[in-house]
Formats: structure tokens, C-alpha cells, sequence
């Protein structure tokens, strides 16, 4: 499923597909926690869902800034 959020970080919107079915979003949506709602996931595409940074714009903040 294509999954579209504003980056928290810069602002940029990103689009990106990820293994999951509208239902666990909803679910995620109503108030689950994401781990339970979408175990498969990987911790980035969660925090994607969830806030909309990518892997790289982390990466470019926080490990190469340091």
C-alpha cells in the first residue's frame, strides 16, 4: 500500500510503499499500538507511518550531523 506523509523533520512529502493493509492502519489509527497493529513491519517503515521522516532524512540529521 502507498502510504504519503509530511515529513515532522523537513517538511517534504514522501510516498513510499509499504507491506501493510489499510485495515492495520485504521486500526493503528484508532488508537493500537503500531508494533501490535503491524508486527511485520520494520522499525523504519513504522516511523515513517508514524511521522512521516524517512531512514535518510534521519541518517542526514542525526548521524552525519553528529
Amino acid at each position: 500500500m502507498q502510504i504519503t506523509r509530511r515529513s515532522g523533520l523537513t517538511g517534504v512529502v514522501h510516498t513510499r510503499e509499504i507491506d501493510v493493509e489499510r485495515e492495520q492502519v485504521e486500526a493503528w489509527e484508532g488508537g493500537m499500538l503500531i508494533q501490535e497493529a503491524m508486527p511485520h513491519v520494520s522499525k523504519d517503515d513504522r516511523e515513517f507511518i508514524m511521522s512521516g521522516i524517512t531512514p535518510e532524512e534521519w541518517e542526514a540529521a542525526f548521524i552525519e550531523g553528529s
